[in-house]
């Protein structure tokens, strides 16, 4: 089986802000590995699908508003109709509002923020490749 991957790269921004400080909410990331979720679906089968169940997340980092962030997964084993998925999201770039309020550094090492494992499904009638 050829490897399928996706990644997205977005800045969070004010209005991801949920808590005090800036820091994102959790559920941020994983509304982004849905997205990668769909996108992966849609390279193999040309169909969304639709998300079934996470059987791991883990919340490595905290998340701040001006983060930028990679939400990177790819299809690790596939069934007749399910398809078990590997998550990451890793921070890439962060404001430096220590230095003042317009800068920012690309991280030589990304941090891993979340990670996760998911089920998708899509119906044998849905499906579009094989």
């Amino acid at each position: 089986m050829e490897k399928i991957e996706s990644l997205i790269r977005l800045r969070m921004s004010a209005h991801d802000a949920h808590y005090g400080g800036n820091l994102v909410d959790g559920a941020r990331m994983v509304g982004l590995f849905g997205d990668v979720a769909t996108e992966l679906l849609i390279k193999r089968d040309g169909d969304e699908g639709l998300f079934v169940a996470y059987s791991d997340i883990q919340f490595k980092a905290p998340v701040f508003a001006g983060d930028y962030i990679e939400a990177y997964g790819y299809i690790e084993k596939e069934g007749n109709t399910s398809r078990t998925m590997k998550f990451e999201a890793r921070k890439v770039i962060r404001p430096r509002t220590d230095i003042n309020e317009s800068a920012a550094e690309f991280l030589e090492e990304p941090i891993i923020v979340a990670v996760a494992t998911g089920t998708c499904l899509v119906t044998k009638e849905k499906k579009r490749y094989e």
